[in-house]
């Protein structure tokens, strides 16, 4: 199998580290880590820069700007995750000795009834979504993802040079396994984002075992459930301990409130995550990747915190099904179904528009999905932001499509999740 990562391609291990973020983990988790440096490993790996910036730098951010653009948790960490870290600070000048990350891992085995071996601590999901989906497929073995959902499916084809369809979301929003099978019924896998981004909808938990059931032989179904915790759906992480060809990414980025803490998880049959460590021969994945003990302490403590997910998933319902009540009274087309932190809603214009619009009024929202170009995506913040956001929504839904486009700058830098750094 073909690789980025063969050697005549002189993949370094700093290189490596770039890829898959563990820079920016290792700088997101130490507070004197060099900022310029994570900002630079991840404008390499991002392969983009804003207008006239030099290497290494980064865009700033007005604080009073309003930011539901990255479908961050504006909660932050739990109490119980921040007091995890307090203890854990002092131990922080030697290696875990104590054994914190394998204890993380060990409590999510035991939620979920998974043998020894079956799930791999990193730091977020992001790095091993990347080996999930470059491990399995090639030149020969293509990948099938949703249109639209999360494009780190369709990046990592690219980078592997590997033949990709994207099938539309059926009628409901939901990921159609029957077309994705039939676009390519011999890809090496199948991509699903569940519940999904950028539409936040979920996919049936038996239309996901039907296309594992009906895959070729050798391909594995990839399951993406970064956002699953927002909603009461059963997850399919039963079908990796019934040993199934499936790889599950979880991570502590979202309902957890963790994103700039980074930690993750990959979950699937240990021969699955050992096909991981045949992406580069020179490097060994679990090093570069490694969590930090505090990302680590943070992780186990919300893992063991009963009360943290209902009462989250409570308040980003409570918020984001208020916020679309508004919009929707207001005559404004959404796209029914969300069960995450997000939704989409139709702007009447191309969204990237309509999203400069919004950050004149210092409101940054998400972007657009060429599958539909004038929707935007708006992550659910707080109460008070989601309030904001609705005043400046409706100002600048009353500005005629295009009458102010030639004055809007052509490049603005809005944060998302697809920049880690």
């Amino acid at each position: 199998m073909s690789s980025i990562f063969d050697v005549n391609s002189a993949v370094s291990r700093r290189n490596f580290v770039r890829l898959f973020g563990a820079g920016a983990a290792a700088a997101a988790t130490l507070p004197n880590f060099s900022q310029s440096a994570f900002a630079q490993a991840a404008g390499q790996a991002a392969g983009r820069r804003g207008p006239g910036m030099a290497m290494g730098e980064r865009p700033t951010m007005d604080p009073s700007v309003i930011v539901i653009s990255s479908n961050e948790n504006p909660l932050g960490p739990a109490p119980s995750a921040l007091e995890a870290v307090a203890k854990a600070g002092p131990t922080g000048g030697r290696y875990d000795k104590y054994g914190v990350g394998p204890g993380v891992v060990k409590t999510l085995s035991e939620q979920f009834g998974l043998k020894p071996g079956y799930v791999q601590l990193y730091p977020g999901s992001g790095g091993p979504l990347d080996m999930a989906l470059m491990s399995n497929i090639s030149t020969e073995k293509g990948l099938v993802t949703a249109d639209p959902s999360y494009e780190q499916g369709s990046r990592a084809a690219m980078k592997m040079k590997a033949p990709l369809k994207q099938v539309a979301l059926n009628a409901k929003y939901e990921h159609d396994v029957k077309a994705m099978l039939a676009a390519d019924p011999n890809a090496g896998a199948y991509y699903i984002v569940n519940p999904n981004n950028p539409t936040g909808t979920m996919t049936p938990k038996e239309d996901i075992i039907w296309l594992i059931d009906h895959k070729p032989k050798g391909s594995v179904v990839i399951v993406d459930e970064a956002y699953h915790h927002f909603s009461t759906h059963e997850s399919i992480i039963d079908q990796v301990a019934a040993d199934k060809d499936v790889i599950v990414l979880r991570t502590f980025s979202k309902i957890y409130g963790m994103a700039g803490v980074r930690a993750g998880f990959a979950i699937a049959r240990p021969d699955l995550l050992a096909k991981f460590d045949t992406l580069s021969p020179s490097v060994s994945l679990r090093q570069a990747a490694s969590v930090s003990l505090l990302a680590a302490a943070a992780a186990g403590a919300s893992l063991r915190d009963p009360e943290l997910v209902p009462l989250r998933r409570k308040i980003n319902t409570d918020i984001r099904e208020s916020t679309l009540e508004f919009l929707d009274k207001k005559g404004y087309k959404i796209v029914p179904g969300s069960q995450a932190n997000m939704f989409m809603v139709d702007v009447k214009r191309p969204g990237r528009e309509f999203s400069q619009l919004m950050m004149k009024e210092k409101i940054a929202i998400g972007r657009s999905w060429s599958a539909m170009p004038n929707y935007v995506r708006v992550t659910v913040g707080t109460k008070e932001e989601m309030d904001k956001f609705q005043v400046a929504f409706v100002k600048c839904m009353d500005i005629a499509p295009g009458a102010t486009s030639a004055s809007l700058h052509s490049e603005i830098y809005i944060p998302s999740e697809l920049h880690r750094a």
